[in-house]
């Protein structure tokens, strides 16, 4: 739940995530759990900024998107996706659509946008039956540590393939009151306390692990971990506790 019934919009989203986080940051990024799969959408604007971007709008996100957007007279301008799985991409296009933005994802996983059943398993895919997607009229490529400036926000596109071989990381940074405050936003390549899922095609068990010892340990402690389902962690958080990391390797030198 988002919060009490008679609640407005912006404030069950400030209630669920709390991100307007640390009081002070200079970022805005809030975000709710939509859909059947409570898949995470963010949104992330600078303060007093009339842009914005969003991340992952799945099952059920369109509506409470544009009416937060609208409510905060915000216009986004881009949407940015951590991977192709239907639970993160199923509301892209018509949110592209109204607003004229591109979609941004890595092209290891773009096939999903207009098929998103491929990427699913055969249980889901009977459920979803004959659904039909289509891809934003504009999407534009990632690539691994390539550089983004959207909304005025700065992002980094880390590569972690696992979840889905086109799985990626948006990293960017927001000024608190003792400095700086790096975010991850991680997808389901990691959770609080847990990681993705290997056992959708393109999955690789293996191949996530190395791609979070090697690209995401290395980050600093105070990283705040925003995935794609589930509460906010940290890198420090999910180092020292998280089961699946055990005996990972050397953070610092990524190995297995």
């Amino acid at each position: 739940m988002l919060g009490g019934p008679d609640e407005n919009l912006p404030t069950k989203l400030a209630r669920y995530f709390g991100l307007c986080l640390l009081g002070a940051i200079v970022l805005l990024v809030t975000g709710f759990p939509a859909g059947m799969f409570q898949t995470n959408c963010y949104i992330l604007a600078q303060d007093d900024a009339s842009e914005c971007v969003v991340v992952d709008p799945g099952q059920d996100a369109a509506d409470p998107l544009v009416e937060f957007l609208t409510r905060s007279s915000l216009n986004p301008t881009a949407v940015l996706l951590t991977h192709g799985h239907l639970d993160h991409t199923w509301s892209v296009e018509p949110v592209c659509s109204k607003y004229g933005i591109p979609a941004y994802i890595a092209p290891e996983d773009r096939y999903m946008l207009a098929d998103p059943i491929k990427g699913t398993g055969p249980t889901l895919a009977a459920v979803l039956g004959d659904l039909e997607f289509h891809e934003p009229d504009e999407v534009i490529e990632l690539a691994h540590e390539q550089r983004l400036s959207l909304a005025g926000i700065d992002f980094t596109v880390v590569h972690t393939p696992g979840h889905t071989q086109g799985s990626v990381v948006f990293l960017t940074e927001a000024n608190g009151p003792d400095g700086t405050v790096p975010l991850a936003l991680t997808g389901d390549t990691l959770f609080a306390g847990s990681i993705g899922r290997t056992d959708l095609p393109g999955g690789d068990h293996d191949q996530l692990l190395r791609s979070i010892a090697s690209r995401l340990l290395p980050l600093r402690d105070e990283t705040v971990v925003l995935p794609g389902h589930g509460g906010q962690s940290s890198i420090g958080q999910e180092r020292g506790s998280n089961p699946f990391l055990v005996g990972l390797g050397d953070p610092e030198q990524g190995k297995l």
